[in-house]
């Protein structure tokens, strides 16, 4: 099983509504989500940061092929874009990959 990460920023006083908005996430977008293989999804928070990391049974590669044709996910991203900002890779039009330094099993 692959493993992923991201980062992001909340922008300034937009914390409570990012986790409000995320207490109330699109059953739709976690079909999504479901879809492309992503389980043991977390994001955790420190100031304005944001980390996230999910797991993809069907690997990195179809995840983001299933996300970047959804519509769903462009129409949550949107919807995002007013609590938080997240630089994109301009290529594969994710997240850029963080390159994994450590793991202990």
């Amino acid at each position: 099983m692959e493993k992923y990460a991201w980062k992001a920023e909340v922008l300034p006083g937009k914390l409570e509504e990012y986790i409000r908005r995320h207490n109330n996430i699109w059953p739709e977008l976690t079909e999504v989500l479901k879809k492309a293989g992503i389980c043991n999804y977390t994001i955790w928070n420190v100031g304005n940061e944001l980390f996230g990391y999910y797991e993809c049974e069907k690997g990195v590669a179809y995840a983001a092929k299933v996300q970047a044709e959804s519509d769903v996910v462009d129409r949550w991203n949107e919807y995002m874009k007013d609590v938080m900002v997240m630089q994109m890779d301009p290529e594969t039009g994710a997240q850029p990959l963080m390159e994994k330094v450590f793991e202990l099993d």
